[in-house]
């Protein structure tokens, strides 16, 4: 049972605007995500010890047994693996359709995270990865936001130990 976790969203943390800008054939063929940064987040995984719970969107490209949809979905669990990493859980959907047409899940993603958290009572040390204001105090406080523009860097897995670690 894992007392720490990594709430992971995917766009804007494992690609960003400038890589997708320079990546359009491996965008069309479905990879949406940088290696690189993976390869970051694997460092943090794995010194920490935390699991990895997708709160993204792309939590939708898998059914509820955690098995890809999409070939997206795939390639992330392919990139994942190949740093030995694994999603072990989603955060709940608690979005509406308003949301959904509006695409503002920004309003509901703290809501997600917490009602997680509350079945998870034995998590003591979590972080959120995001590139997102996500609308909460409690939060923000465990949040490293990323810049949509350059994605994860070494700066954010710094601040994100320093989170898990505290």
């Amino acid at each position: 049972m894992m007392d720490r976790v990594c709430f992971l969203d995917i766009d804007g943390v494992l690609n960003s605007r400038f890589w997708n800008d320079s990546h359009q054939r491996e965008i069309g063929e479905g990879n949406y995500i940088d290696a690189a940064m993976v390869k970051l987040l694997g460092s943090l995984i794995h010194d920490t010890g935390a699991g990895l719970v997708l709160h993204s969107g792309w939590r939708f490209w898998f059914d509820n047994k955690l098995k890809p949809l999409r070939k997206e979905a795939s390639n992330l669990v392919r990139l994942l693996a190949e740093e030995n990493m694994a999603i072990c859980d989603m955060t709940p959907d608690l979005t509406t359709e308003e949301i959904r047409i509006t695409k503002k899940f920004s309003l509901v993603k703290a809501k997600e995270i917490l009602a997680w958290l509350e079945t998870h009572p034995h998590v003591k040390g979590w972080v959120v990865l995001d590139d997102l204001d996500l609308h909460h105090d409690v939060i923000e406080s465990h949040q490293v936001k990323t810049d949509a523009d350059v994605g994860l860097t070494e700066q954010d897995i710094r601040a994100a130990r320093l989170i898990l670690d505290s």
